[in-house]
């Protein structure tokens, strides 16, 4: 169940309204609710405290219409979380009698978008589920529902509504925003977050700090993005008279990602193109590539040097 509107904080900029009314293409609303919907996609997140495999489906938006038909890639995912480790699964297999391999089925090419013309089908919300795995709680985004939505030409921030402590006296939904997929955007560029917010989510244990998009800007994949921190300054004047004051710095951090390699877990021993295991987790090498120094004399009067990022670069 939803909770109350008094705990959905949903911030739709005026810019973003007047895009959609140039933007909207009028098609059949039944074909619509049909083809464009939820269908499973179940991801391998790691092993729970007591060492089971965990798969979550964390669900896709169909983009074509037709029957949703099951690969052979998202039944060997649900073979899997039937042992207790990937030695066990892969032992399994290794003991079945070998045989022609079923055929696998592939969506034909023909079928229809399940939206309408400069439009895809998106998530319309998602809910956060939290796990304890053996190495950690670690957070998981699970897409609810889906619906057409219209394919921007602006980089522009748009609401993205976020579900926490779904079914629990605790449920609250947060539109932590995110940055629209530009339509024609140069290559090598992306949509991107470059200012952020934060909201207060209220646990049984402590209240979190969620960080939330503000501001978005094409920029490369790979791209530096503002963070300050402020320092104590002692300023000394001819005068002999000395002043304490805030410096802010803006030091900067790197962020996106750079392709550095698939995440395949398992592949099939009879063709290596075919990946029968995928992890969700994403490798990231944007480092840090020009810098500055900031020098100042502290509160216990010593000279203090803070270095800021400048730019960014991937790590080869």
């Amino acid at each position: 169940m939803w909770p109350s509107k008094s705990q959905i904080t949903i911030i739709i900029p005026s810019s973003f309204s007047q895009i959609l009314s140039k933007h909207i293409v009028h098609r059949n609303l039944f074909t619509q609710r049909v083809c464009c919907k939820r269908q499973s996609h179940f991801v391998y997140i790691g092993q729970d405290i007591s060492g089971s495999p965990v798969s979550v489906d964390v669900g896709m938006c169909r983009s074509r219409c037709g029957t949703a038909i099951r690969s052979s890639h998202e039944a060997r995912q649900q073979e899997y979380s039937k042992y207790s480790s990937m030695l066990e699964f892969l032992r399994s297999k290794k003991t079945r009698t070998h045989g022609p391999a079923a055929p696998e089925v592939s969506e034909p090419l023909t079928r229809l978008p399940s939206c309408g013309a400069n439009q895809m089908c998106e998530p319309t919300g998602m809910r956060v589920e939290r796990l304890l795995l053996f190495e950690g709680p670690r957070e998981v985004e699970v897409i609810e529902e889906c619906h057409c939505e219209v394919e921007l030409t602006q980089c522009i921030r748009v609401p993205a509504l976020r579900t926490y402590y779904f079914e629990t006296p605790y449920t609250t939904v947060i539109d932590v925003g995110g940055c629209s997929r530009s339509k024609g955007t140069p290559e090598g560029f992306s949509c991107v977050p470059t200012k952020f917010d934060s909201a207060l989510l209220e646990t049984p244990n402590r209240v979190d700090v969620i960080q939330t998009v503000s501001a978005c800007e094409l920029k490369e994949s790979c791209y530096r993005v503002p963070h300050v921190e402020y320092y104590y300054e002692t300023v000394q004047y001819s005068e002999g008279l000395k002043e304490e004051r805030l410096k802010e710095v803006d030091v900067g951090r790197c962020s996106g990602g750079c392709t550095t390699g698939n995440q395949c877990l398992l592949r099939s021993p009879s063709d290596l193109g075919n990946c029968l295991l995928w992890s969700d987790r994403e490798s990231s090498s944007c480092v840090p590539q020009g810098y500055e120094s900031h020098s100042f004399i502290n509160q216990h009067e010593k000279l203090r040097t803070i270095l800021s990022i400048t730019s960014c670069r991937c790590q080869n």
